[in-house]
């Protein structure tokens, strides 16, 4: 084995063109971790938003992007059961990501699930850990519920709407286009909006109001998605593409019992992370196995074209996932 990979740096904060090939070392476990090598490399939001100086690395990860990854398992550290070098999973990561080789804890690794491949496979650590704890864990959809997804076509959306439905809820979605609303319904929401064209809130509020709203927007949506509430509703914010702050009425959030939540998934703790997994492989996995749920996949991009997969992702004209072939 050589000494050093091929890795994507972000030679300093900006746009797409600043991701750059460079060589690392190979990373070295250590106790609880193990290190994959790279099949293929999730790309997100998240790894823009750290490539434009937005989002910085929590102490100890690696400043390279990459938040999720699929691959073989080519080295194991100390304390690590379970998992034994040759072995097939996907990962979430610490950071990393965009290299031939990244370290993790080996509790954040799942097994590649039956029948699927590597490059759908990479695709699931981010979003399904980002959906089951925000959706499920902390927003506690249950059956019957009226659940709004804004972002419909993301990958985060593409997976609600699959868990969601699955687990019995009434799904409605907001996209940006005729094209990314008819995907939303094959996958089986119920109602897709086009937010160009309707207004959500009026949608929602004939219905009785969303039980559950699941928002990467933030801005002005913020306001209108308390007015979209059903009585006792919640909402769950996992980003702000459109800025954090807003003014709000929390009169409304008082005499209306309404909930306000959020997280990003980054900073917690590895047992946090653990925990999540933990779920995941008893409620989820099963179900990726059987195919009854799958990864929605946009586009694949060779690693050393990273700056273009980043800006096919920022165009926001992608359904679903966009990979690296590492």
């Amino acid at each position: 084995m050589t000494q050093d990979m091929r890795v994507i740096e972000i030679a300093k904060p900006g746009g797409p063109e600043v991701l750059t090939p460079a060589r690392r070392p190979i990373p070295v476990p250590k106790a609880g971790e193990v290190v994959v090598r790279v099949a293929y490399a999730g790309v997100n939001r998240p790894d823009a938003l750290q490539r434009a100086g937005l989002y910085n690395p929590p102490p100890g990860a690696s400043d390279l992007p990459g938040l999720e990854a699929s691959g073989e398992i080519s080295a194991v550290g100390d304390g690590v059961s379970g998992l034994k070098v040759g072995d097939q999973v996907c990962a979430l990561l610490p950071g990393g990501g965009y290299a031939e080789y990244v370290a993790t804890p080996a509790a954040h690794c799942l097994p590649v699930p039956e029948g699927m491949s590597m490059d759908q496979a990479a695709c699931l650590p981010e979003t399904f850990f980002t959906v089951w704890s925000n959706v499920f864990q902390r927003g506690g959809l249950q059956a019957g519920e009226r659940f709004l997804i804004h972002g419909g076509a993301s990958g985060i959306g593409t997976t609600a709407i699959q868990l969601a439905r699955h687990f019995g809820a009434r799904v409605f979605v907001t996209a940006g286009s005729a094209e990314k609303c008819a995907a939303c319904l094959e996958l089986g929401a119920e109602r897709a909006m086009n937010y160009r064209e309707e207004d959500y809130v009026d949608v929602l509020r004939a219905e009785g109001g969303a039980n559950l709203i699941l928002d990467m927007v933030g801005g002005d949506y913020l306001p209108r998605n308390v007015k979209a509430l059903a009585d006792d509703g919640r909402l769950v914010q996992i980003a702000f593409l459109q800025g954090p702050k807003v003014e709000l009425n929390f009169a409304q959030v008082m005499m209306r019992r309404l909930t306000i939540t959020g997280s990003t998934l980054r900073p917690q703790s590895d047992l946090a992370k653990a925990r999540i997994a933990a779920e995941l492989r008893e409620k989820v996995w099963p179900l990726l196995s059987a195919g009854q749920i799958k990864p929605v996949m946009d586009s694949e991009f060779a690693l050393d074209q990273a700056s273009d997969a980043h800006a096919r992702m920022e165009s926001s004209g992608h359904i679903g996932k966009i990979v690296l072939k590492v």
